[in-house]
């Protein structure tokens, strides 16, 4: 079994989404189909041969049946996106939280490594205080604005893949920052889009994050 392999190589403790540690941070979704999303991931998304791809809204995943679902039924008739995140990574690199929900759908087996934002002080993440939860393929999960994440990290090969659902316009560029006037407010990296970046994680500190997560950049193994 996946999670058991997962408990035996790494130093943490791996829960699964089916746990009651999941509760806090998100809930299982249930009762809609996902296949047609699945199965254009599957066909028509590829996994890079190193890093990730994130593309926020896709056409392809916006034109099957399910988006029109998901934006009516779960997001209440709020505008939406589809996209993807599809990668190798397998390290923690920071978290980010949103306003409003993220509907994470796994096309393929992943973990996630989660906070709460109550969790942060000024401005910091202390790696260690993060709870780690494995996500089979097929499941669908709702996460709370209240849940830190960022990546999915991969336990294979192969890497993962997951379709990402947000509010619309969240991880696109911002028209102009603006002038902080709170602590949060120097978290603001993209719309509806907070980060804490770890300091070694090039890539998001190239795009201007704030460097909050204090400790290890921690490897999970598959």
């Amino acid at each position: 079994m996946m999670l058991k392999h997962l408990n035996e190589v790494n130093d943490i403790k791996i829960h699964s989404v089916f746990d009651d540690e999941f509760k806090t941070f998100g809930s299982i979704i249930t009762g809609y189909d996902f296949s047609e999303l699945i199965a254009y991931m599957e066909k028509s998304t590829p996994i890079p041969e190193s890093g990730n791809i994130y593309i926020p809204s896709d056409e392809g995943l916006e034109s099957l049946t399910a988006f029109e679902e998901i934006q009516s039924g779960i997001y209440g008739g709020m505008p939406i996106q589809i996209g993807f995140c599809n990668g190798r990574n397998t390290t923690y690199n920071g978290f980010e939280y949103h306003k409003g929900s993220e509907l994470n759908i796994a096309v393929a087996d992943f973990m996630l490594v989660l906070g709460h934002t109550w969790q942060i002080e000024s401005n910091r993440f202390k790696v260690g205080d993060e709870t780690v939860f494995f996500v089979p393929k097929g499941t669908a999960i709702e996460m709370f604005q209240t849940t830190l994440h960022l990546s999915p990290c991969r336990t294979c090969d192969e890497g993962f893949k997951d379709i990402v659902v947000l509010p619309r316009g969240t991880n696109t560029p911002l028209e102009k920052k603006p002038a902080p006037k709170t602590q949060e407010d120097l978290l603001l990296l993209q719309k509806n889009k907070w980060v804490i970046a770890h300091p070694e994680r090039e890539p998001l500190m190239k795009q201007g994050a704030f460097a909050g997560l204090i400790g290890e950049n921690k490897e999970l193994k598959y």
